[in-house]
């Protein structure tokens, strides 16, 4: 039976709401799950959220979602994507210091929508073994190129999505020559095609 644990980690912008889950075996890695846009209702509760971090405890992942500043019982607020860009950074050194071993475990960083833009921004810092980004929204968080910044990229997208829509993921994907794997008939919140997205993250994880 995995472990799952509830606290407030220290932000740069105030306490954070966080639950980590302990895997039942020796864990993998460490995985730090980001959510959708502060504004428009994301939070660690979102539906996709919950199958990212579900998939990866499966995976016998450490893993770990929260709230970004405002949302939830964090506090603080929000920061245009620069501060939650520090909100992960900090979610993940609390992490480290916490339940990492010598040598380290390998790190997986995983987002969806917004939090996939934020992620994108975090790979340039710390360098994850996986990045998972799930219908990430490149342009509007003016992501930079991953592809040179973590050992495997998993890129997620629903051809039906009119909220990130595909070409501007394509258009971002192109210079770096970096597959997208593409859900035919998912729109942005995947609906009807959660099992496929969990499918091809598992395998992605295994």
């Amino acid at each position: 039976m995995s472990e799952e644990q509830k606290l407030f980690i220290t932000g740069p912008d105030g306490k954070l709401e966080t639950v980590i889950t302990l895997p039942e075996a020796t864990p993998r890695g460490i995985a730090i799950v980001a959510h959708p846009h502060p504004l428009y209702q994301g939070s660690m509760d979102n539906k996709i959220v919950y199958i990212l971090a579900r998939t990866l405890i499966e995976q016998q992942y450490i893993t770990v979602k929260f709230n970004f500043r405002g949302v939830g019982n964090s506090e603080g607020s929000y920061a245009q994507g620069e501060g939650e860009i520090e909100d992960v950074l900090a979610v993940t050194q609390y992490i480290r210091e916490h339940h990492d071993t010598q040598p380290p475990l390998p790190l997986i960083l995983a987002g969806f929508s917004f939090g996939g833009g934020v992620q994108a921004h975090v790979a340039q810092q710390l360098h994850p073994h996986k990045l998972i980004l799930v219908a990430p929204s490149v342009e509007r968080q003016h992501a930079p190129p991953v592809i040179h910044h973590a050992e495997h990229v998993l890129v997620i997208h629903g051809d039906q999505d009119t909220v990130v829509p595909l070409q501007s993921v394509l258009e971002w994907a192109t210079p770096q020559t970096l597959p997208i794997t593409v859900i035919p008939g998912a729109e942005h919140f995947f609906h009807g095609k959660l099992n496929v997205l969990k499918d091809i993250i598992l395998q992605h994880c295994a």
